[in-house]
């Protein structure tokens, strides 16, 4: 795909925006991803637009673990078994994924944001944080929740964040701050999956990408300074966020069903 001056632009504006509301509102932000990248930039397929944003996805997660690995919110044994069943979901969803019609997925796309946007808005008070362990008992759990998260994640090109922490919290008891901690591995696994499956079929343009990421590095330093400013609001903030997935969740519908 030529890029102008002009995608290149918009790019680094989506990118920097999806940066900023990860910062801002945490899980559910990569979600923007695919149809700024369709709809703002102008990309022509939603295959190459899901492939170029699990690029920026993967890489954008993977900073992120890195700071909370440092902190030591990442309970490593946990996260690699939900991590390792997940890609080979990933896998399986995004060869999927490519075969599917590229307006049916958008359409599949827009239920999706409309369903994350709900889970949102009901999402409660944190857990306290508790130490877990793997075990016997919390490993049957742990490989169904993560392969049915690497599906979705693959399928759609997400990075699953969001599907991923409730995961975590059911199958082990973690508390909210290791679930958020240990799902990174999982989204960094699989963005990372899917990227090298739509880029063997050549559909991740290379240079769109690095102006995403660029832009979210860029977003996401100035989302992180006004969350801090606005912290007793992350509430209102997250409400406010899930009615505009569901306001974008209905344009695309309307603009794919039309």
């Amino acid at each position: 795909m030529d890029i102008s001056a002009v995608q290149a632009l918009l790019a680094g504006a989506s990118g920097s925006l999806v940066g900023f509301t990860l910062a801002l509102v945490g899980g559910g932000g990569s979600i923007l991803a695919v149809p700024l990248l369709v709809y703002l930039v102008g990309m022509p397929q939603a295959h190459l637009a899901i492939g170029t944003s699990a690029v920026a996805v993967a890489l954008n997660a993977g900073l992120g673990l890195l700071s909370h690995a440092r902190a030591g919110n990442v309970r490593w044994p946990c996260a690699s078994v939900f991590a390792t069943v997940g890609v080979a979901g990933a896998f399986a969803g995004a060869a999927i994924g490519k075969r599917v019609d590229g307006q049916a997925l958008l359409a599949g796309f827009a239920v999706l944001m409309a369903v994350v946007a709900v889970l949102m808005l009901r999402k409660g008070e944190p857990v306290p944080t508790t130490t877990v362990r793997l075990s016997r008992g919390n490993a049957p759990a742990l490989v169904g929740a993560g392969g049915a998260t690497g599906l979705l994640s693959g399928f759609f090109g997400i990075g699953g964040g969001f599907l991923a922490v409730p995961g975590l919290m059911a199958a082990t008891g973690m508390g909210s701050l290791n679930a958020i901690g240990s799902s990174l591995v999982a989204v960094t696994a699989f963005g990372a999956t899917t990227a090298a499956s739509y880029a063997l079929s050549g559909l991740v343009d290379w240079w769109m990408a690095a102006l995403f990421v660029a832009g979210g590095v860029l977003g996401s330093l100035g989302g992180a300074r006004v969350a801090r400013g606005l912290a007793a609001r992350r509430g209102v903030l997250t409400r406010v966020f899930a009615a505009m997935l569901l306001a974008l969740a209905v344009f695309m519908l309307v603009r794919t069903l039309a």
